[in-house]
Parts: C-alpha cells; structure tokens; sequence
C-alpha cells in the first residue's frame, strides 16, 4: 500500500496515519541517489553495524578492497547522507543544536536493578530495496524491553515524539537517556519529561558506549530481519520492524537475561516492585 493522492475513502493524513508517517513526509522530497550508490550505501550501513569505529578513510579503504573505486569525498557524502561518523565510536544520526539545554550523564556508576529505572532512546538508518527511511526506538535497559519504535523519511523530531507518548502510556522511568541529537533535545521532548519529574540523562561527546544496550539493539534488529528481508518500501519495512520487535519482546530469550524474554522481565518484576 502507498499513498494515494486521490484516493476515494481515505484522506492523505488518515493514509500517513495509517502507514505511520508524519504528514510532513507528504511534502518531503526525497534525496535522489543513482543505483550504484544505492549499493555502496547498503554496503557501509553494514560495515558500519560491524564496525562503528571506521570513519571515511577507513571506510573508503575497506570499500577499496571490495572492489569499488571509490574515493573518501564520496564516502564522506554517503555517510553524511545517512547520518554516520565514528566518533569514539559512537554513530551520529542526529547532531546537536548549536545551543540547547545542557544536561549531565547521569548513569555512570549506576546500578540497574529495576524496570522504569533507566530508559534510552536513539535513532538508526534503515535501508531498503530503493532508498532508507529512520527508525527510532525506546528501551527500558533493566529488562531490555522495546516500550515504542517509530519510523519516518526525515530526521525531524515528530516520530520521535510520537515514539514517546506511546512509550510514557505504558509507565514512566526515573531516568531518561539519550544523545544530544536536535530530536531530544528540542523543547517537545524534554518538556514532555520534565512535566513528568522524570530527570534526564545525555550522553557525553565522544563517549562509545553511554548508552550500550539500545546499540546493541540495533545490532540485533539488523542482524536478525532489516539485512535477511531486503524490504520493498516503507509498508513492507513497518510490517517487518513490527513483527521483529514483537518476537524480540515476547518470544527471543536472552542470555543476559538467564534466557527469560524482555517481556517476561519487564512485566514480571514491576509486579515484584508493586507488591513491596
């Protein structure tokens, strides 16, 4: 299903409802990108799932030794277009405002012991057959529970808003972490927060693993369905993410978790915290 301008019962917002995109997407044009690049992008989205410390030389090296005669400009280009840097080396999808309210990590150290006691969110590049759309998702990191997920065309801040408010339905943390990109940052975000107490955590420039366990997410989601579906469009792309972090919640065991589901942990144990 795509949308449809003149469709007969439905109207164009009730159809980007539907799809679950921002009606904006209705007025966003989509960068072009010939075929090959299409490739070469597909090829360092996952060079870069397996290694996140590779910046453009390295990059244009490895793609060297694939066979491709590239050079690091274009490198330089593609990634930029997907919002990818090694920065010690943790994956920009999103930059900071230049300025913005400044908030402190707050997880150093910290135990975790408890669902709703530390929950992260961050944005990853999603390919498919003929361009790429955004995926960002919310994890409780007690449990490793997938609480919401969104997708959009663009990197403004409303999917991830829209991730949020169906994620705050199911409970509230404590702490809330993320990077310092514009989406999390923007007064939307942080205000839908600090309305509810809850303080927020930001992870430090430079810092690898601040927020280790929604990487490892996107290790998993990749690894497991974005790179063995190979999705058509953006509706086969939403049908596939849902139906993984459906299994990754209710079904996957997880060693870290002594191969309970997330689900299982998550739900289980705020009972615990009620009862006592």
């Amino acid at each position: 299903m795509m949308i449809e301008k003149n469709h007969p019962n439905l109207s164009l917002a009730r159809q980007c409802d539907l799809l679950g995109l921002a009606s904006s997407t209705l007025y966003y044009q989509a960068r072009c990108e010939d075929g090959y690049n299409l490739e070469l992008m597909r090829l360092l989205d996952e060079q870069y799932t397996r290694a996140p410390f590779y910046g453009v030389l390295r990059m244009t090296a490895w793609l060297i030794r694939q066979g491709h005669a590239v050079n690091p400009k274009r490198v330089r280009r593609l990634m930029r277009a997907m919002d990818l840097a090694a920065v010690y080396p943790k994956p920009r999808l999103s930059l900071a405002g230049k300025e913005h309210k400044r908030y402190p990590y707050l997880l150093s150290d910290l135990k975790i012991e408890r669902p709703n006691q530390v929950w992260s969110a961050d944005i990853t590049y999603i390919r498919m057959r003929r361009g790429f759309i955004y995926l960002v998702a919310i994890l409780d990191w007690f449990s490793r529970y997938v609480l919401s997920w969104e997708t959009s065309l663009t990197l403004e801040a409303d999917f991830c808003i829209r991730a949020l408010e169906r994620a705050l339905s199911l409970g509230q943390p404590e702490i809330f972490n993320t990077d310092q990109g514009v989406q999390f940052t923007s007064e939307a975000f942080t205000g839908a927060l600090e309305s509810r107490s809850i303080r927020i955590s930001m992870d430090g420039r430079g810092r690898a693993f601040d927020n280790i366990f929604i990487e490892r997410l996107w290790r998993s989601v990749k690894y497991e369905e974005v790179y063995l579906k190979d999705y058509e469009d953006v509706p086969a792309a939403r049908r596939g993410l849902g139906g993984y972090f459906e299994f990754y919640d209710q079904e996957r065991l997880h060693q870290s978790l002594d191969y309970h589901t997330p689900a299982e942990i998550y739900y289980a144990r705020k009972k615990i915290t009620r009862m006592n």
